[in-house]
């Protein structure tokens, strides 16, 4: 199998990346999130990912940051809450971009680590995806459940051996709301 590895952020990447490996599986990983805001915060995730992917000597993708275009993406769906119809969107936008780049770089599959996170709607993660694969032929969605099997609990170890920035909400200025209500 060659595999893209859509990456959300480090903590979120480095159980899945080491269950791969272990499994003689080395994916490209993609880093395309243009939902994170502000730019610093971005900034700061991606060179998590890029010093995590160093490390392993794993190749990296770096998407473009375009946070109009994703602004434009869920005009509308500012108010909604996370699991909601705009979380759908931002998966749509985001998993049509990893399939794409997955088509490009001649990866028969994709997956992302954000199936790993218990704050995302596995269903929604699940649709946008096979929607996005339907799109490229020779691409297939690899959908698995990222929170089994122990991976969330090496996922807090990992974040601790690798004292990995570790964000407080999603990405995106609509979630960070939860933050100001904490």
């Amino acid at each position: 199998m060659k595999l893209l590895l859509h990456s959300c952020c480090a903590p979120c990447s480095a159980s899945i990346i080491e269950w791969l490996l272990a499994n003689d599986i080395r994916p490209i990983i993609y880093f395309f999130n243009p939902n994170i805001y502000p730019l610093e915060e971005y900034n700061i995730r991606k060179a998590e990912c890029v010093r995590y992917a160093n490390a392993l000597d794993l190749e990296l993708i770096d998407g473009d940051y375009d946070h109009g275009s994703w602004l434009k993406e869920t005009i509308g769906l500012e108010h909604e809450t996370e699991r909601g119809s705009r979380c759908l969107q931002c998966f749509k936008m985001r998993m049509l971009a990893t399939a794409k780049m997955a088509s490009e770089r001649a990866c028969d599959h994709f997956t992302t680590t954000l199936a790993s996170s218990r704050w995302k709607s596995l269903e929604q993660i699940s649709e946008a995806s096979q929607l996005a694969a339907s799109q490229y032929q020779g691409v297939d969605y690899w959908e698995k459940n990222w929170r089994k099997g122990g991976l969330s609990e090496r996922r807090k170890v990992l974040l601790a051996e690798n004292s990995f920035y570790n964000q407080q909400y999603c990405g995106c200025e609509f979630s960070m709301r939860r933050l100001e209500r904490s």
